[in-house]
């Protein structure tokens, strides 16, 4: 067990690298994070599925510039942490809960980060717009010192709340899968809302209404 949970905090500080400092390869999309944290722990299923719905949730928002977004990948390791091998209607709502949870933990942990870089930023100013070699690499450093220790904390506090839920959860079955319908219903709202502000709301709505009915129809045809 203790393998394992060194593991899932490797796997999480990297993840967490991947979303903006460094890589940024995909492996920090939630469906991939997940799946590797259940393959990790001998149940690849529950890792794919918690990964998947936080895939959706993850659909209505971009990782670039000052813009303010959950960390969904490490959230997905939690969440797979907490799915894996509990029984299906009682894993997989608390887990995306638990990965929710943990994603605006990162969250809070981005915003942190930005403001020590900032301070970084502004304290050897003259010395980058000069082009100091020196200061230009020790900056990009210690950022990437920042965030990879902010990966690892929200990595571990999240499987610390996994761990806690996955073994001392008061909820019944029934209220377990309660919340299962209710996340599934808001990953799928979120992510409808995600596409929608892609495609917007004149041709490129009616082009993507035009393409899921024509997938739609294959799917039935074939």
């Amino acid at each position: 067990m203790s393998g394992q949970f060194a593991l899932l905090l490797l796997w999480g500080t990297f993840v967490g690298l991947d979303l903006v400092s460094v890589g940024q390869a995909m492996f920090a999309r939630p469906i991939v994070a997940g799946t590797v944290g259940g393959v990790i722990l001998g149940d690849p299923v529950a890792g794919a599925t918690v990964g998947a719905i936080l895939e959706l949730f993850a659909l209505d928002v971009l990782p670039v510039g000052a813009a303010r977004y959950p960390d969904y990948g490490v959230g997905a390791v939690a969440a797979s942490a907490t799915a894996a091998h509990a029984p299906a209607a009682l894993g997989i709502g608390l887990a995306v809960c638990v990965g929710l949870a943990v994603a605006y933990m990162g969250e809070v942990g981005i915003r942190i980060v930005r403001r020590g870089n900032t301070v970084d930023v502004r304290r050897l100013r003259d010395a980058l717009d000069e082009g100091d070699v020196v200061a230009v690499v020790a900056t990009h450093t210690r950022g990437f010192l920042r965030d990879a220790l902010r990966s690892l904390v929200v990595t571990a506090l999240g499987l610390v709340l996994a761990l806690g839920v996955y073994r001392w959860s008061p909820v019944s079955l029934e209220s377990a899968l309660l919340v299962t319908v209710v996340v599934m219903g808001a990953a799928v709202g979120s992510a409808a809302g995600g596409l929608v502000s892609a495609v917007g709301r004149g041709t490129g709505l009616r082009w993507f209404g035009v393409g899921l009915a024509a997938g739609l129809l294959g799917v039935v045809l074939l």
